[in-house]
C-alpha cells in the first residue's frame, strides 16, 4: 500500500479536523467558480476571482478569503497537487456527474465527511436520517471532544454534502436517496483506489467504490464506458482487471505509489 506521506503529495488529508466544521462541500461555489476558467488554471487565478473579482458575490472583503480557504482545503486548486489536478479535468467531462465527483473529491481531503461515510451506505433507500443521528456519528470517536453546539452544525454541514451530492434529499427532514453515479465518477474511484496501491479486481471493491454503492457488474459496465470514453484504459477477462490511467501522472508521481 501506498505511505500517508505519498497519499499527502498526491493531494490526500488526514487528521481530524476538516472544512465541513464550517462548510459543507460548496458545490454551488464550486461549480460557479470553474465556468468562468479552463482546466489549465492556476491556483492564483482562482484567488484572483473570488478575492478580486468577486465571482462568487461575497459581501466583504474577509468572506471572499475565508471562502477560498475553505475551497483550498477542500479541493487544493492547484494543479500542482495531482487530485485536483485529475478531478478539475473530469470535471469537464460529464455535468451529471459533478455532485458525485466534487463529493468523492471532498471525502479525499475532509476526515470530518469521512467518518459519516459508513452511516450513509447502511441506510436503505428512503429510510429517514434525524440530525441526532449524525450527531451520534460524529462524537462517537471522542464523545467529549465536541460541544452541542458544534455537533449540530457539523452534522447539518455533512448531512448538506450528501444531499448536495444525491445521497440524501429532503431540506428539514433528510430521507436517504439513490445518487446519479456515471463513468466520470467511476474512473475517479479507480484512480483513487490506484493511489492508494490497489490493482485488478480490488480496485472495484475499495472503500472508495463501495461510496458508489453500485453492483461490482454495473461498475464494471460503467469502467468499459469510460475506457470507450478515453478516460481510463480498461480491459477484463474473465477474472482478471486491468486499469491504467493516461497521462494522469507524471513519471515522478507514479514513482509514489507504493512508497
Amino acid at each position: 500500500m501506498t505511505s500517508q506521506e505519498s497519499l499527502i503529495k498526491f493531494g490526500f488529508k488526514f487528521g481530524k479536523n476538516g472544512a465541513h466544521s464550517s462548510r459543507t462541500m460548496m458545490l454551488a461555489e464550486i461549480t460557479e467558480l470553474f465556468k468562468g476558467r479552463d482546466a489549465q488554471s492556476t491556483l492564483e487565478d482562482y484567488l484572483e476571482d473570488v478575492t478580486t473579482f468577486n465571482v462568487l458575490s461575497k459581501p466583504t472583503d474577509k468572506a471572499r478569503k475565508l471562502t477560498f480557504r475553505h475551497m483550498t482545503d477542500l479541493y487544493g486548486m492547484s494543479n500542482e497537487i495531482p487530485l485536483f489536478r485529475v478531478f478539475r479535468r473530469l470535471w469537464e467531462s460529464d455535468e451529471q456527474a459533478r455532485p458525485v465527483l466534487a463529493c468523492q473529491m471532498a471525502l479525499a481531503r475532509d476526515p470530518l465527511l469521512q467518518i459519516t461515510v459508513s452511516k450513509i451506505l447502511e441506510l436503505n433507500q428512503g429510510e429517514p436520517l434525524p440530525r441526532e443521528d449524525m450527531e451520534a456519528v460524529l462524537a462517537a470517536e471522542d464523545p467529549e471532544r465536541f460541544s452541542p453546539a458544534s455537533l449540530k452544525s457539523f452534522a447539518q454541514n455533512v448531512n448538506g454534502t450528501w444531499t448536495n451530492a444525491g445521497y440524501l434529499t429532503g431540506r428539514n427532514r433528510k430521507y436517504r436517496s439513490a445518487p446519479v453515479i456515471r463513468p466520470i465518477n467511476v474512473a475517479f474511484a479507480l484512480l483513487l483506489g490506484y493511489l492508494q496501491g490497489l490493482t485488478g479486481n480490488r480496485l472495484f471493491s475499495s472503500d472508495v467504490s463501495k461510496v458508489l454503492e453500485s453492483r461490482q457488474e454495473l461498475l464494471l459496465e460503467l469502467a468499459r464506458t469510460a475506457s470507450h470514453m478515453g478516460l481510463i484504459n480498461f480491459k477484463h477477462s474473465s477474472d482478471v482487471v486491468e486499469v491504467t490511467f493516461p497521462n494522469y501522472l507524471t513519471k515522478e508521481e507514479e514513482s509514489w505509489i507504493n512508497e
